[in-house]
């Protein structure tokens, strides 16, 4: 008999108190206890509803199935069948969105946990998995990953699967793209990347980094010169947005791309790095999503006594997952909503040689209200009249999105971009050029790690095929 109780089994955490000051993940996982129990929650369900919701198209109820057995080395196989990260996954996909925005069981109640399921799956493995990765027979064929990222490292491990000689190049010292430069330890420990990645070498695959491909070499080099039959572009989206408004060159302001890169990549938090990141006293986030939500958690741990989220429209309509924004508003970090920036404010000295001049001293805010629906469907905010106020600020941090870096396209004739440079691709991820493929952030622009993952998984069975169909 399946477990009909109606809510979910809680997520054990930190304190809030007590992880705002430090960078220790904050949920701590499910117990075996707590993972058979919630499990059991699961109807198994003929038409498996929550599998559509799957961008990867995990066997979710098979894997459920096998964590109410107590078999969890059989739900790890089953569903690293379809996921190259499920460690990753189980932490950060906006599961209440897709699959467990499917589950039957969340239309009287909570939808099962399978996220968190998913988590404990992976960790139990990765705790307790013996012997050595059993590597495919090779297939005789090369391919080439540009960027380690969700969707290159997806995408790397489903045709090293396959046989294929695989070499992903990435353009900075570690691999793991916005898994390790942009998502907090507190949310992802870096450690949990790096098995990930450490479990696709075993496969075979090669990783080369400090290769900005683009500068070091070009598409065509790596075609013509290195003998890569097919090549899949995973770049994400690094290129950050502003406002251009008066004072965002003020020392103090920081693209979030920047700030979390510093913090995550470069460990600025520790006391021994050796990349400065500024320890401010009171800071706004501009923006509402998730990149948001991190940027402000992390100010707070760097000590900012006073963090604040600016974004222009409603709670209703933040668009950063609702476990994030709890989390955020349990650790002291405060919404200004309906509002707006207009102007970032700079000290009053006048002497260039103050060590204080051209630094932020505030930032200057409109009031918003809620008027008529935009294209998108939602209600576009406008200014109210005669609604200025000033926020003493010595830091601002803009999280209002990211766009391709221009590189690529700049020294690759023939490849066609759009107007922010998203890579134009059909529905297998085929560029405009013959055996080039690209999926993820690169295509979309900013969107989630599970999204680029399905992009890479697509690309990879379109890979196989153009290399089989080009072999006949």
């Amino acid at each position: 008999m399946p477990n009909m109780r109606a809510t979910k089994n809680p997520m054990p955490s930190q304190d809030p108190n007590v992880r705002n000051k430090n960078f220790q993940e904050v949920t701590l996982g499910y117990t075996e206890e707590m993972a058979l129990d919630e499990a059991q929650r699961c109807l198994n369900c003929k038409n498996k509803p929550c599998v559509t919701g799957c961008p990867v198209n995990i066997h979710i109820p098979e894997f459920i199935a096998k964590v109410a057995a107590g078999d969890f080395e059989g739900a790890y196989q089953v569903i690293s069948q379809s996921s190259s990260l499920p460690a990753v996954c189980g932490r950060v996909c906006p599961q209440e969105t897709q699959c467990e925005g499917k589950c039957v069981r969340g239309i009287k109640g909570e939808p099962v946990a399978i996220g968190r399921l998913e988590r404990f799956v992976a960790d139990y493995h990765n705790a307790h998995a013996e012997g050595a990765v059993t590597r495919p027979e090779p297939n005789g064929h090369k391919v080439a990953i540009i960027g380690s990222g969700p969707a290159g490292l997806t995408c790397a491990g489903d045709l090293a699967k396959m046989g294929y000689d695989v070499t992903i190049y990435e353009a900075l010292h570690l691999a793991g793209g916005v898994l390790v430069y942009g998502i907090p330890e507190f949310r992802l420990p870096k450690a949990i990347v790096q098995k990930e990645v450490d479990n696709l070498k075993a496969l075979g695959v090669k990783v080369e980094t400090n290769m900005v491909i683009g500068r070091v070499l070009t598409i065509e080099e790596l075609k013509e010169e290195y003998g890569y039959e097919a090549i899949f572009i995973g770049t994400g989206a690094g290129l950050p947005r502003f406002m251009n408004i008066p004072g965002e060159n003020l020392k103090g302001v920081y693209s979030a791309n920047e700030f979390l890169t510093r913090s995550n990549l470069m460990k600025a938090y520790k006391d021994d790095s050796a990349t400065p990141i500024q320890h401010a006293k009171n800071v706004a986030v501009v923006g509402g999503g998730n990149v948001a939500m991190d940027a402000a958690r992390t100010a707070k741990r760097l000590g900012a006594e006073n963090v604040y989220i600016i974004y222009r429209r409603s709670m209703n309509e933040l668009p950063a997952r609702k476990e994030e924004v709890e989390h955020a508003e349990e650790e002291g970090i405060i919404f200004k909503t309906l509002n707006n920036p207009v102007e970032i404010l700079p000290t009053d000295v006048t002497d260039p040689r103050d060590p204080g001049y051209g630094w932020v001293k505030g930032i200057r805010c409109v009031e918003m209200e809620l008027g008529e629906p935009d294209e998108s469907g939602r209600r576009r905010p406008v200014v109210k009249e005669g609604s200025e106020f000033e926020l003493p600020m010595d830091c601002v941090i803009m999280a209002l999105g990211t766009s391709p870096n221009p590189l690529l396209k700049a020294t690759t004739p023939g490849l066609d971009t759009r107007r922010r440079g998203e890579i134009v691709a059909d529905d297998n991820g085929l560029t405009s050029i013959e055996g080039v493929y690209a999926g993820g952030d690169a295509v979309t622009g900013a969107a989630t790690v599970i999204l680029a993952m399905g992009a890479g998984k697509t690309a990879a069975a379109a890979m196989d095929e153009y290399i089989k169909n080009k072999k006949a």
